[in-house]
């Protein structure tokens, strides 16, 4: 069985940066948008997805999560913007409603959608 990590950071209309490492992204952010995880997201309305990797191993997540946590402001913006350079909410479709009324298409809803990072940890092997 395939597993999946993202590695994430969601900002605020003022762009503060959150963080955050996850196994299943699509309910995350939707947490993050709805304001259901207290602290820091939830206090600075951090809701927009800008940045997301993909990863085979949990270990490779956590260990990028961190290394980015260390990194200066200027690094963590020059690695969304080499993505994403409007700050584009990579997640604002994930739960669009269809055109002529009815319920959201949650089965469409994910990180399959088009602008995203190409990066994951498929090749880099099984950590040891």
């Amino acid at each position: 069985m395939e597993h999946e990590y993202f590695v994430y950071m969601v900002a605020s209309r003022s762009r503060t940066l959150y963080v955050g490492v996850t196994r299943n992204l699509t309910s995350r952010v939707g947490q993050h948008k709805d304001g259901l995880i207290p602290g820091f997201t939830a206090e600075y309305i951090c809701t927009r997805l800008v940045w997301f990797e993909r990863h085979q191993y949990v270990r490779n997540a956590i260990l990028r999560e961190k290394q980015i946590k260390r990194w200066r402001r200027e690094k963590k913006i020059w690695l969304i913007e080499r993505e994403n350079a409007t700050w584009e909410d990579l997640a604002a479709n994930w739960w669009a409603l269809p055109k002529f009324g009815g319920e959201a298409n949650h089965g469409e809803a994910g990180p399959s959608t088009p602008l995203r990072s190409g990066r994951n940890d498929k090749s880099e092997g099984r950590p040891g």
